[in-house]
Formats: structure tokens, C-alpha cells, sequence
């Protein structure tokens, strides 16, 4: 985590908002610690950090940010807790523990995603911003988290084990599974300003296509050069389940390159807007020189 020291108070500060999510404790429940297992362990808080820093860029309010951040933090856990099973790619491990299916059973995997979801829902209704901004937050969240976005990533990801895709393919199936999360983040920092900028909500998607596109393609490379312990899951899964990936297409040293070209067009947009924010510069060089 050395590359994320830096952000280290901002992820203190989300880690004890999602352990403070009373939901979890609201009953004796396998499928509630199953789900407060899996929020629980660790991450990098990728999307909350942009939707925090995207609110500070915007003049926002930081508490919104933070229930906002937080709530689609839960529908990344619960994409991750359902991509671990069987029927998806079966891995075993999830950052250096035992994947939530491995240590609760399959039912109560399904369950515990299926409870983050809904949950994310009503944590974004208590966000306190305006109806207006409220209203296209909710909107932003299903179309970029359900059938439009995320989930057609991974149904495309599914298919593509057993079919040859083009490049486009892939990139579109990379802009859906992992970028439209990340999109998401950043516009729903922009939502807690208290009017709603197109210009800027443009702006950061266009970021978050580029830092996306840089992060997933680090993902391939991080998957045949790196290990298990480091990367705190199995390597090799790429290779195991047959899926089309950068490295395969262009080999190790291209998509290298197409990382750091990615990198650079993303925080050439960042330097478009009125106001900087170092952190989202940091994080997003942080990113692309991760080793985990």
C-alpha cells in the first residue's frame, strides 16, 4: 500500500464509515457477516477516493461525497463477491482471504452481494443533496452499476471465454465492466455541488474512460507478471478461464505503453478544469504504477 500512503486518511476515514454501516449488525445473520466480510476486507477505495476528490474539485459537500462514495462502494463488493463463484470465475481469493463463497457457502455469497446492492440504494437516499441532484444520482448509480453498464461488461466477459472478440469488443467490454464504476464515482462527486455542471459531469466521464481503460489494462499485465501473495488473489485467472485480455493482443511491453498513454490523456483532462485537485492526480499516477 506504500503508493497509497498519501491517501491514507481519506481511506481511514471511508474504511470507518462503511464499519459503522448499521445494517450489518442488524440482526444475527450468516448473510449479514458474510456481507460485512467482504465490505470489510481492505481494498484500495478507489471509487469512494474519486467520488470524495470529484466533490472537492466541484465545491461539494464532503459528507455527501463520502454516503455517495460509500454506497457505490458497496455495489463494487458485492460485483466482486458475485464475480468469485463458481458460475463466474471461480476464484478462491479475494485480497489475501478466502472469497466470500469459500468462507460462507455459495447461497449466502449470493445473498450477502444481493444485500449490498439494494443497501447501496438506501445509503444514497440519505445523502442529503437537492431532489434534482438526488434524483439523477439514483439515476446514475442503476444505469451505470446494472444492464447498461457493469453487468453487460461481465455477461460480454462470460461470452468472450468461448468466441474470439475484436479489439472493440474488448475495449467496450472493458469500458462497461470496469470503467462505468468508475464514471459513476466521478459524477456522483459532482452531484453534491449544489448545481448540476454537464460541462464538468462530460469532463469526468471522459477521465474516468481513460483512467478506467489504464486500469484494467494494468490488471492484465499484473495477472501473468505478478503473484498471488502480492496481489492478495489468484494469478493467472485470465489465462485460466481463456478470457481475451491487452497483454494477450499486444503483449507485455504495448500494453505498458497504452497504460502510461492512457495516464497521461487522463490528467490532461484533469488540468482542463477551472480548479485542481493534486489528489486526483496522485491517484491516478498511484494507479497506474500499482504492483497490486
Amino acid at each position: 500500500m506504500a503508493d497509497f500512503f498519501k491517501f491514507e486518511s481519506d481511506i481511514n476515514l471511508i474504511n470507518e464509515f462503511l464499519g459503522n454501516r448499521a445494517f450489518l449488525n442488524v440482526e444475527n445473520s450468516v448473510v449479514l457477516d458474510a456481507a460485512n466480510y467482504s465490505l470489510k476486507n481492505g481494498g484500495k477505495r478507489i471509487r469512494p477516493l474519486l467520488t470524495l476528490y470529484f466533490s472537492e474539485l466541484s465545491g461539494g459537500d464532503k459528507q455527501a461525497a463520502l454516503k455517495l462514495g460509500c454506497a457505490l462502494e458497496m455495489i463494487h463488493t458485492y460485483s466482486l463477491i458475485h464475480d468469485d463463484l463458481p458460475c463466474m470465475d471461480n476464484d478462491d481469493m479475494r485480497r489475501g482471504k478466502p472469497s466470500c463463497h469459500i468462507a460462507f457457502g455459495e447461497a449466502n455469497a449470493l445473498l450477502a452481494g444481493d444485500a449490498l446492492l439494494t443497501e447501496a440504494f438506501f445509503l444514497a437516499s440519505q445523502s442529503g443533496i437537492s431532489p434534482v441532484n438526488a434524483n439523477l444520482a439514483v439515476k446514475f448509480l442503476s444505469e451505470f452499476s446494472g444492464a447498461r453498464g457493469m453487468v453487460l461488461g461481465q455477461e460480454r466477459d462470460l461470452q468472450f471465454e468461448s468466441v474470439i472478440p475484436s479489439l472493440d469488443d474488448i475495449k467496450k467490454m472493458y469500458s462497461l465492466k470496469t470503467c462505468a464504476l468508475l464514471k459513476c464515482a466521478c459524477v456522483l462527486g459532482c452531484l453534491t455541488a449544489e448545481s448540476v455542471d454537464y460541462e464538468r459531469i462530460n469532463k469526468a466521464c471522459e477521465y474516468a474512460e481513460n483512467l478506467g481503460l489504464a486500469f484494467q489494462i494494468t490488471d492484465d499485465i499484473l495477472d501473468v507478471t505478478s503473484d498471488s501473495k502480492t496481489l492478495g488473489k489468484p494469478v493467472g485467472s485470465d489465462e485460466k478461464n481463456n478470457k481475451p485480455t491487452f497483454v494477450k493482443l499486444y503483449g507485455l511491453e504495448k500494453s505498458k505503453i497504452l497504460v502510461n498513454e492512457l495516464t497521461e490523456k487522463a490528467i490532461s483532462i484533469l488540468n482542463s478544469f477551472n480548479k485542481k485537485c493534486d489528489k486526483l492526480t496522485d491517484l491516478t499516477l498511484a494507479l497506474a504504477s500499482r504492483k497490486f
